[in-house]
C-alpha cells in the first residue's frame, strides 16, 4: 500500500511539472488596425541613428525572476532607451511566448515550465519608453526555445545581461505592428 501511494505522488508531481502551452489573440490587437492594407507613406526599412550613453551590465542572482528583475533596473537605472546586447546564464523555470499564427490578429502562444533548468543561451531586444522588449533562447539537453520573456522565468547559478543605454534616441514605435 506504502509504495503505491508513493508511486501515486511521484507520478502525480510529474503530471504538475509538465510544460504547458496556451495560444491567445494578442491583447494589444485592435481589429481596426489589423484589418487594415498597409500604408504606402510608410517605408518598408527606415534607419534610427544614435550613440549609446552608457553601458549597464546586471548580474542576477539565484531564484530572481529575469523580467521582474529587469524592470526593478530599467527603473533605477533610469533607462528609458536602451538595446539589451547580451544575456548569459542558467535557469530553474521558464516562461516564454511565441507568435504563432500568419495572419492579423496575431495569435501569441505561451510555453511555461516552471521546473525544467535551461542554459540562457542568449537575449537581445529594446528598452523603448521603459518598457521591455526582450527575447531569449534557452538550451536544453534535447531542444532549444527562444520566444519572448515572460514572468516566471527564475535564474539558477546567475544570469548576466548587458544593456545599452541609448539617452537622446526616441525608439518609439519600432515593435509597434499597426505602423505598417
Amino acid at each position: 500500500m506504502t509504495r503505491n501511494l508513493l508511486l501515486f505522488c511521484a507520478a502525480s508531481s510529474l503530471l504538475l511539472a509538465q510544460e504547458t502551452r496556451r495560444t491567445e489573440v494578442n491583447p494589444s490587437a485592435n481589429p481596426a488596425d489589423d484589418s487594415r492594407p498597409n500604408n504606402p507613406k510608410v517605408p518598408g526599412v527606415y534607419a534610427l541613428h544614435g550613440n549609446f550613453d552608457r553601458i549597464v551590465v546586471l548580474r542576477f542572482k539565484y531564484q530572481q525572476d529575469l523580467l521582474a528583475g529587469l524592470k526593478e533596473m530599467v527603473q533605477k537605472e533610469n533607462i528609458r532607451n536602451g538595446v539589451i546586447l547580451a544575456g548569459v546564464g542558467s535557469v530553474i523555470g521558464y516562461q516564454v511566448h511565441q507568435v504563432s499564427n500568419r495572419t492579423f490578429p496575431s495569435h501569441d502562444t505561451f510555453e511555461k515550465n516552471p521546473t525544467q533548468p535551461a542554459d540562457l543561451v542568449s537575449m537581445n531586444g529594446y528598452i523603448i519608453n521603459s518598457r521591455i522588449h526582450a527575447h531569449m533562447t534557452l538550451a536544453m539537453p534535447d531542444k532549444a526555445i527562444g520566444g519572448h520573456l515572460e514572468p516566471g522565468t527564475q535564474v539558477f547559478t546567475f544570469a548576466v545581461v548587458t544593456i545599452g543605454v541609448m539617452n537622446g534616441t526616441d525608439l518609439s514605435g519600432v515593435d509597434d505592428k499597426s505602423n505598417r
